[in-house]
Order: structure tokens, then C-alpha cells, then sequence
């Protein structure tokens, strides 16, 4: 995944460039004037989806918006794999809730429910 280029990761996972929206504000941190006197630091978000990213780890803007696409991307994909997984997770749960308990399972539980009615029945008081 990390050798695919940005452009085509953004068409495997249909997000077009007119769905983001970038805005730039000044870094904080090392970079001394430049990032005083320049908006490097970039947001990133896709509307769409509401996801954001906020990068300023380098002086540079440039290099900054390509890591924001990077950083956006990956955001996007782990919650895409995050709602597959709670997807597959819920059709697994309904699955097994509506397939009928094992014969052996059924008699084992009948089996204990009727030792309980016969130690209930015992505790009845007696007429006199």
C-alpha cells in the first residue's frame, strides 16, 4: 500500500479532489522565521466524511499538503476497514443467534432445568 501513489489510492477509495478542502495557518515548533512569516501548517478535510488531518512537521507547505493527502488517506482506510469489520462482525452475531443449539446442548439444559423443578418442588410446604 505504501508504494501506490497518492492519486491512485485516491481513486481506489472514489475521493475526488473537489470533496477536500485545505486551509493553511502558521506552524508552531522549530523552523525559526520561516514558520513565523509563513502558513505552513496544512488541514486537510474531506466533507464528505468529515474526516480531518492538521500536519506541520516540516518548514515546508509543500511537503506538508503531501503528507496531509498521505495522513487523510490512511485515516479514510482504517475507517473504512473499521466499519467492514463492525459489518462482517454483525452478520457473524446474527448468524449464529438464529442457528438452532446443538441436539446435545438442548438436552443438557432441559436436563438442569428439570433437576431445578424437582429441587423446587421440594421446598413446596405440606399440607396437613
Amino acid at each position: 500500500m505504501a508504494t501506490d501513489s497518492v492519486a491512485e489510492r485516491m481513486a481506489r477509495l472514489g475521493i475526488r479532489d473537489v470533496d477536500l478542502k485545505e486551509s493553511f495557518a502558521r506552524s508552531s515548533g522549530p523552523g525559526g522565521q520561516n514558520v513565523n512569516k509563513v502558513a505552513t501548517a496544512v488541514t486537510l478535510r474531506h466533507q464528505p466524511s468529515g474526516i480531518g488531518v492538521t500536519v506541520q512537521d516540516s518548514r515546508s507547505q509543500a511537503m506538508n499538503r503531501k503528507l496531509a493527502r498521505e495522513r487523510l488517506l490512511d485515516a479514510i482506510e482504517k475507517t473504512n476497514r473499521k466499519r467492514r469489520t463492525a459489518e462482517i462482525a454483525e452478520r457473524e452475531r446474527t448468524r449464529r443467534r438464529k442457528s438452532p443449539r446443538p441436539a446435545a446442548l438442548k438436552r443438557k439444559i432441559l436436563e438442569s432445568k428439570r433437576k431445578r423443578g424437582e429441587l423446587k418442588k421440594q421446598r413446596a410446604k405440606i399440607d396437613i
